[in-house]
């Protein structure tokens, strides 16, 4: 390599051809081969790789999955070397030949020793820098990461709260009602009724079964009130037991007439019996609707966060949104209606599902906050030509255009001190346009706000 090589390259420029061949002298070049790594994540970076020509994906594991990080496409594009300033620095990524071409391959120490030579003041500054931009960044996503664990935690313990606790009372009162069935069967069973008795029973029983149920609840206990009126005429102690799972089943007046004619002197723990097994298969319906519920729930957290499965897939874009939205339920259920407008036409699409989640996650949150938690947050999917568009639209009060300009910043915010990293936009737009070849952009007015994203069929870096 000459230093006529490195001229052209922005990154060389300013240096003399005396100061390039210093650097080219003491350094390697190394050829680019595809699917061959140069450096590997976790490594000591005792090498500044710079790029000549070729392309170099930067990939890094992620729990048991190879995750594309971005890549170097342009000469003068670098990786490692921090132990020109760093007796601990390592390689943060794995760099992988993704285009056949050459790379520079100079020591750390050569490098130290030529900043340090040549521009003596940046090499301190550099030094610095780096330390604080490394510790602030490192401390930041940190934050971020457990702020977006604790919404995800808090909103996934108040989801399934409800259906868990639901299950719980249903199955306190299903034991009740078990109690009470055993011992009016047991009553009737002792003599106060006989066979012929309670085969005619259970069929008025069955008839319950197949009648439909009063919707209304103002008309149920109308309804409710007027059998029990029936029962307390009869001398039925236990009325307030026996009412309600009959008006829920549609038993009127005439059918309590028809028990009364079957049932005789045993006409009490009869309707105990028949109130018993309604009650009894309403609790159990309960108990299945939140169990169901809560399988539903974890269903929609294993999809988030796609255990056990591989970092590229064909996904729906949609299936992502949807688990996404049971993930923050508990932050969109008060206050917040959400329209879907999904395409019926969207193509499915190879893409990163689990960083997919991640943007979903942080521009409904965003949304969110902006309505200051009231309003419409409306979801679209489309097509347009060989990439498909999601949009998040909210009825908040809009970014002035400096700040749009600005939101993709990393590290800028306009939240209170405390309440955001200013991480959440630079993540999505990392995610987006690095490891999928897409763009995410901001369109603001006041009362409504869009972020929109476009994406690919398929990752450019997959």
């Amino acid at each position: 390599m000459r230093a006529d090589d490195l001229k052209d390259i922005p990154l060389f420029a300013g240096l003399t051809d005396a100061q390039l061949d210093e650097l080219i002298d003491g350094s390697t070049e190394v050829p680019i081969e595809l699917g061959e790594d140069l450096f590997h994540e976790g490594e000591p970076a005792d090498f500044w790789w710079v790029l000549i020509d070729g392309a170099i994906a930067l990939h890094r594991k992620i729990g048991r999955e190879d995750t594309v990080m971005g890549k170097m496409d342009v000469p003068g594009r670098w990786a490692g070397g921090f132990r020109a300033w760093d007796e601990h620095g390592v390689y943060l990524a794995s760099g992988r030949g993704l285009a056949d071409g050459r790379v520079l391959r100079v020591p750390s120490d050569l490098l130290r020793e030529r900043i340090d030579a040549w521009f003596p003041l940046a090499g301190h500054l550099i030094k610095g820098v780096y330390g604080t931009a490394r510790a602030i960044e490192s401390t930041a996503r940190q934050r971020e990461a457990l702020i977006t664990l604790g919404t995800l935690a808090a909103g996934l313990a108040h989801e399934i709260n409800n259906p868990a606790a639901a299950a719980a009372r249903s199955v306190s009162a299903l034991d009740t009602a078990c109690v009470t069935l055993l011992s009016a069967l047991r009553r009737l069973a002792e003599g106060e009724a006989t066979a012929a008795q309670f085969s005619a029973l259970d069929e008025l029983r069955v008839e319950l079964g197949a009648g439909t149920a009063i919707p209304d609840p103002v008309d149920l206990a109308d309804h409710e009130t007027v059998i029990s009126d029936w029962l307390d005429e009869h001398g039925i102690e236990h009325d307030w037991f026996i009412a309600p799972p009959l008006a829920a089943a549609g038993a009127g007046v005439e059918w309590c007439e028809r028990a009364a004619d079957v049932l005789g002197e045993a006409l009490e723990p009869g309707l105990e019996w028949v109130a018993s097994t309604l009650s009894t298969a309403t609790l159990l319906g309960e108990v299945k609707e939140s169990t169901r519920r809560i399988t539903e729930l974890v269903a929609a957290v294993r999809s988030y966060s796609q255990m056990d499965r591989g970092s590229i897939q064909t996904i729906d874009v949609t299936e992502g949104i949807e688990s996404t939205l049971v993930m923050l339920g508990h932050k969109l259920r008060d206050g917040v209606e959400v329209v879907r407008a999904y395409g019926a036409d969207v193509p499915r699409i190879d893409a990163f599902a689990g960083e997919l989640n991640q943007v979903w996650t942080n521009l409904i949150d965003n949304a969110v906050d902006a309505m200051n938690g009231v309003g419409t947050l409306r979801i679209t999917t489309r097509t347009d030509g060989e990439r498909i568009v999601v949009e998040f639209t909210d009825t908040g009060p809009g970014m002035p255009p400096e700040v749009a300009a600005r939101a993709f910043e990393p590290f800028y915010t306009t939240k209170d001190v405390g309440k955001g990293t200013g991480l959440g936009l630079d993540i999505a737009q990392r995610i987006i346009a690095e490891h999928h070849g897409g763009t995410v952009k901001i369109t603001s007015r006041p009362g409504e706000t869009t972020l929109q994203v476009r994406l690919p069929r398929q990752p450019v870096s997959a």
